[in-house]
């Protein structure tokens, strides 16, 4: 068995559980830095699981909530966007289900106490996830510019059935992404913390390198260029074609395809004929899009693309100072602290877009706040409908119980007449 690298062995219990997840077990690696000793530790074994619970309780909420609308949407619902949209909560809530034992985890100080086949499990969900929702944030940016920008060509391209098989090509390119680290993390003792962590054993640098710059690259910087071509495409499109429109007729109040009506766009053009590529339903009934209802879309295109940068952002950064840390080229005590004690918090940020993805996603929407109104309403209905049904044979119960003590009572009476009568 490979060696410990010495940095480890300087670890405690309120340093970096990412380093100690992903530990790089490679002895060519060179020394570290000294430790800060004016820089406090943060205490990742209470932060950490306490952000974890609150990660996982709102997720599964939200993206409950969502696969519950979604997936119980009638067959001219099953539009692209919500095909892609409930792969992504499914991914998001495989990843939630594994956020309990990892809070345990940071807790017992890295004492990983599952065993090594869910130490596997976990760890592949984390990185299935890290890829998967990823690359559907990517499907759903290049659909959205397809369906606004283009509206006319991509009516054959954006076909639901196409999307499913988009969706399967994902969760294999994610699934192959995740094999390396499924199959090199593992259970392991690590003697200065006197803990069994779930690491991940590299054979050498070199693996540890590639599937660091493969995280980077795949997992970040060619979606981040992908989300922010098409959603700049689309508001340069929106604000364009709605500038052109006005210059041309004053008069004439433009109606934009909606960031928000891709849904009725594709439900209504089942039934209706292909709209131009100025007009189409809006969300709000095909009411024009201008003033406020532009600026919305506006503004929700540029959440979606923030809500990704920032969140993941910090992480990779920490990520590739911890190469360059690997490497010899970055090597300080401020860089050593950085890496300990934000990687944790940064992780903690990216997997916290598991809550925020459905929110701007499914939640900012009318079609689909009304749809969870009615998932509700008939939920509510239900209960009451159990609840009457309940009371209802509660009151049976009671007639036939009082008609029975009635009956009893009359029973007693003649008895007593009858011994009470003349010999």
């Amino acid at each position: 068995m490979m060696e410990i690298p010495n940095y480890l062995a300087t670890f405690n219990s309120t340093s970096s559980p990412y380093l100690t997840m992903n530990a790089n077990l490679n002895t060519s690696i060179a020394p570290s830095a000294a430790p800060c000793t004016d820089w406090p530790p943060v205490p990742m074994t209470t932060i950490i699981p306490a952000i974890y619970s609150i990660i996982c309780v709102l997720g599964t909420v939200v993206n409950t909530l969502a696969v519950s609308v979604l997936a119980h949407a009638s067959a001219s619902r099953r539009t692209v966007a919500n095909t892609f949209m409930l792969n992504l909560c499914v991914s998001d809530l495989l990843f939630l289900l594994s956020l309990p034992l990892w809070a345990v985890y940071y807790s017992r100080g890295y004492n990983w106490p599952f065993g090594r086949v869910a130490c596997k499990i976990c760890g592949a969900l984390h990185n299935l996830n890290l890829y998967a929702s990823i690359f559907f944030i990517t499907s759903m940016s290049m659909d959205r510019y397809l369906a606004i920008v283009h509206p006319l060509r991509s009516q054959i391209s954006r076909d639901p059935k196409r999307a499913r098989l988009t969706c399967i090509f994902v969760w294999v390119l994610a699934c192959a992404c995740s094999a390396p680290t499924l199959a090199l993390r593992d259970t392991h003792y690590i003697q200065g913390l006197d803990v069994e962590a779930c690491v991940i054993l590299y054979p050498n640098h070199s693996w540890y390198l590639t599937l660091v710059v493969m995280k980077i690259m795949l997992a970040f910087l060619l979606p981040l260029f992908v989300i922010s071509c098409c959603y700049c495409a689309i508001g340069r499109h929106l604000l364009v074609d709605t500038g052109l429109i006005r210059m041309q007729n004053p008069s004439h109040t433009p109606n934009m395809p909606s960031f928000k009506s891709l849904e009725s766009h594709e439900s209504s053009s089942k039934r209706e004929r292909p709209p131009t590529p100025c007009v189409s339903p809006s969300s709000s009934g095909g009411r024009p899009l201008e003033g406020r209802g532009l600026e919305r879309v506006l503004w929700t295109v540029a959440a979606v693309v923030l809500a990704f940068f920032l969140c993941w952002f910090p992480f990779h950064c920490v990520t590739f100072m911890d190469v360059l840390n690997s490497e010899g080229w970055l090597d300080s005590c401020w860089v050593n602290w950085t890496i300990h004690n934000l990687t944790p918090l940064t992780l903690c940020l990216g997997f916290s877009i598991s809550a925020i993805n459905p929110v701007l996603y499914c939640f900012i929407g009318n079609h689909f706040r009304g749809r969870l109104g009615g998932l509700c309403k008939g939920l509510c209905a239900c209960l009451k409908a159990r609840r009457d049904d309940h009371s209802q044979k509660q009151g049976s119960f009671s007639t036939r119980l009082s008609s029975f003590s009635r009956k009893l009572s009359d029973l007693k009476d003649l008895a007593i007449v009858e011994s009470t009568g003349p010999a």
